[in-house]
């Protein structure tokens, strides 16, 4: 059989039937990462209306999945410590979905817990990486620095003064979301125009509202079968379609500075899904820098290349415009504790389950979830729909 329709076979076979933050994100001095992997777990597992006794299945990145089992009192069948930066977390629900369907486990728990801004500190890198030796002797430090060479190529091709321009659209409409979602980082704080022109520079192109927040946060979700969701607590959200992969780890090996493997990840997880991007609702975009989002809409095949500018052009991202876009405000202006792809997720299960207070869209369906790992590296992408 072919690898699409066993692919296929899979869509609308698992749910997710549970998601929560951790008890409080943004600032938390007094909490460790377990500690708000815990909270995160224990507060989506009561989303769910679901034991932590019946959790079979944890899966997890950044710690192992021992130390917060551990932490949190579960002794799993099934283990999956995938690691490939922000985006594990999407990646994790395909595993999820196919330890379920192979009978290794029946309740899936993803968790994630950092202290991003608690634990600011320099990085001192891994001597024996690529990167230390050939990208940090010349200044490439830290995403910021990387993000924004890519970024450079994205312009030196496309034209400066329209991708600034949809930059600032990407920076300005997120941050209106972020004002309707009272756990946003930025809640209260809105940013015109001039305000985003004039902050200050961080590595160009980049403004200081380019570049996405560092906060302490957890978030968690709960995965089970399509038949065991019937009998939750809310029901489930159907996995209508999942996909990952990666191309390269340092930034000088990225095959098209302009190009992510969500070319590959979004339209084979709408081809599982049976669907188009016109059938979609709502996009949950990683956006570690608004150049991201622009990179991230042509790769996953929303427009074309050196269109996104356009595509994003006149707040059409913003509430009220008609392409919803990181409705809770993003990891530009929610929260971003160092890797944000859950958090994406979290949000599309709840617009799709009418959760969202104010910031609700009118008809919410389908979503797209789509995270982005390393310096541009990963991607995972899941098409979500309402039972």
């Amino acid at each position: 059989m072919p690898v699409m329709d066993k692919l296929k076979n899979l869509s609308g076979t698992a749910a997710i039937v549970g998601v929560a933050e951790s008890d409080k994100i943004g600032r938390t001095p007094d909490k460790g990462p377990l500690e708000l992997h815990a909270e995160a777990g224990r507060n989506a597992l009561a989303d769910a209306g679901i034991d932590k006794s019946e959790v079979d299945g944890v899966f997890t990145a950044g710690y192992s999945t021992y130390d917060v089992a551990e932490y949190m009192g579960i002794t799993p069948h099934f283990t999956d410590s995938t690691s490939v930066g922000g985006s594990s977390f999407v990646i994790h629900i395909a595993h999820a979905i196919a330890a379920i369907q192979a009978g290794y486990c029946e309740v899936a728990l993803i968790t994630h817990g950092q202290t991003g801004r608690s634990d600011r500190a320099r990085a001192g890198g891994n001597p024996g990486l690529p990167s230390a030796q050939y990208e940090a002797p010349y200044g490439i430090i830290g995403p910021p620095v990387a993000y924004s060479l890519a970024a450079n190529r994205y312009m030196h091709q496309y034209g400066e003064d329209r991708t600034r321009e949809a930059m600032a659209n990407i920076a300005v409409s997120t941050r209106k979301w972020a004002n309707m979602n009272e756990k946003a980082f930025f809640y209260d704080t809105p940013m015109t125009f001039d305000e985003y022109h004039d902050s200050r520079w961080i590595s160009w192109p980049f403004h200081l509202p380019d570049c996405c927040l560092v906060t302490d946060a957890g978030a968690a979700i709960v995965i089970t079968s399509a038949e065991r969701a019937k009998s939750t607590k809310k029901g489930g959200v159907s996995i209508l379609g999942a996909a990952e992969g990666h191309d390269h780890a340092v930034l000088h090996q990225m095959p098209d500075l302009t190009r992510t493997w969500g070319r590959h990840s979004g339209p084979q997880a709408l081809e599982m899904a049976g669907l188009t991007h016109d059938d979609l609702d709502l996009a949950m975009i990683y956006d570690s820098f608004t150049y991201t989002v622009l990179a991230t809409l042509e790769s996953l095949g929303f427009c074309g290349p050196g269109e996104s500018p356009d595509f994003v052009a006149d707040q059409r991202t913003a509430p009220g415009g008609d392409f919803p876009l990181n409705t809770n405000g993003g990891g530009l202006s929610y929260t971003h504790p160092g890797m944000y792809g859950i958090f994406t997720v979290v949000e599309a299960v709840r617009q799709l389950r009418g959760e969202t207070g104010k910031r609700q869209l009118d008809d919410c369906n389908l979503a797209m979830a789509h995270g982005t790992g390393g310096l541009l590296s990963s991607t995972g992408t899941v098409i979500l729909g309402r039972d």
